[in-house]
């Protein structure tokens, strides 16, 4: 198998986990492949911006547990869990925090700003494929009316 066929595998994996992105909730497969094709010896960090819906959407629940409440509590749900398994595959947080506005620039209504730093590509991957994580990752979804990520390298 050639590097690019073991890539296209891997995002064909990872979208089969979390969906192809056409929702705003996850990466798509190109957003995928610029995480994949970038050099691995280069540190990643994550700029994640999210606006919490009133009230969780958990639709059709995959877990069967009939989880409700507001976003907020969906989104702690998956905090619970996410928060110990960034640190478990070597990232960290270098910040989260409430958004309180836009200093230049086009105004922006956001409610949570959370700044994640990986040592490499792979750390990062290997968030997104462990299985607690992608266990509570539909929260995130319920959660959030909006989220916007933005991928910086160092």
């Amino acid at each position: 198998m050639n590097a690019n066929q073991n890539i296209e595998g891997r995002v064909d994996q990872l979208i089969g986990w979390y969906g192809d992105g056409a929702n705003g909730a996850s990466p798509t497969r190109s957003q995928w492949r610029r995480i994949l094709d970038r050099p691995d010896n280069i540190p990643v960090t994550l700029v994640n911006f999210f606006k919490l819906r009133g009230q969780a959407e958990y639709g059709p629940n995959p877990s069967g547990t009939g989880e409700s409440g507001t976003g907020q509590d969906a989104f702690d749900r998956y905090a619970k869990v996410s928060v110990p398994t960034l640190g478990k595959v070597g990232g960290k947080f270098l910040l989260v925090a409430p958004f309180e506005g836009t200093f230049v620039g086009e105004d922006e209504d956001w409610d949570l700003v959370a700044i994640g730093s990986y040592p490499n590509s792979a750390s990062l991957l290997a968030l997104f494929e462990d299985s607690d994580y992608r266990a509570v990752f539909f929260h995130r979804t319920a959660a959030c009316e909006r989220q916007k990520v933005v991928v910086c390298s160092g």
